[in-house]
């Protein structure tokens, strides 16, 4: 069994890599932060607390990840920008065996290409963590928007 710290430790810079990631354009990395297996949804709270798995992003694995990247770089046609977020401290939940339940808060800031900066999201990032190896790895992501109008094409990951 890990120890509190390591673990902390291990969580703090499972997130902040995360985000350094999206915010820093390098995006073909961003699938490598999850197992092979996973999830990954953003969804608003209205939806999560009704128990509904649907949202305005879905992806069932890494490989479906990494296809949301390529097309996003290939095939999608949306106003340049990038995001800029601030992550509160995580909140560890529960240990089942080699997964650790884990949760923060997070805002996320769009830069549009002209530099107007305006706050694009806000929410909660409710995950379930491998935490057998380092680096921790996601196996589920669920990003729960606390508002259910998202202002423009959600191409960027949160």
């Amino acid at each position: 069994m890990m120890d509190q710290t390591a673990l902390r430790q291990g969580l703090d810079e499972l997130y902040a890599a995360y985000v350094d990631c999206i915010d820093d354009d390098r995006l073909e990395e961003w699938p490598d932060f999850f197992v092979e297996d996973c999830r990954y949804l953003i969804t608003s709270r209205e939806s999560h607390a009704a128990g509904l798995r649907h949202g305005i992003i879905y992806c069932a694995s890494r490989g479906m990840l990494e296809d949301r990247v390529m097309a996003m770089r290939r095939a999608n046609i949306f106003e340049p920008h990038r995001y800029r977020h601030i992550v509160g401290p995580a909140r560890l939940g529960k240990l089942d065996g080699n997964i650790a339940e884990a949760r923060a808060n997070f805002l996320a800031v769009r830069i549009m290409h002209d530099g107007e900066s305006r706050l694009f999201a806000t929410g909660r990032y409710l995950d379930r963590i491998a935490i057998a190896s380092k680096p921790f790895r996601f196996v589920e992501r669920l990003v729960v928007l606390d508002s259910q109008k998202v202002d423009t094409l959600l191409v960027i990951p949160l």
